[in-house]
């Protein structure tokens, strides 16, 4: 499967920006889809996860409240929702899928995820 990730961008502190994936090559509706990301210098990072019928969420601590997974699985598309943007959220972001087909347990590991998008950064600035 190819995921591409867009909808980054410059946005200032307190700002929203809505991150898209896109799917081909195969349907992400039976799959788990992440959220991860990557600030220069460190690790890439668990952000935020949907299960594959969109019923359940889970969130990174640093993002709970402020940052909204959805998914229409009619468009094979995933979204990102980031409001109050921090300049601490400066990253890189990826999408990713799950590896598991019809799991409803939502992993926060790298390694519980197969295919990964190319990334869009989004820059908060202070």
């Amino acid at each position: 499967v190819q995921l591409q990730a867009c909808g980054g961008g410059l946005v200032q502190t307190g700002g929203s920006v809505r991150l898209s994936c896109a799917a081909s090559g195969r349907t992400l509706g039976s799959y788990v889809m992440g959220w991860f990301r990557q600030a220069p210098g460190k690790e890439r990072e668990f952000v935020i996860a949907i299960t594959w019928s969109g019923g359940t969420t889970k969130y990174a601590d640093s993002v709970k409240g402020r940052f909204t997974i959805s998914r229409d699985n009619a468009k094979n598309m995933v979204y990102l929702q980031m409001n109050s943007l921090k300049p601490e959220d400066t990253a890189v972001y990826y999408c990713a899928v799950g590896r598991r087909k019809y799991s409803d347990s939502l992993p926060v590991a790298r390694y519980e995820y197969d295919d990964w998008g190319q990334g869009t950064l989004v820059t908060v600035s202070s």
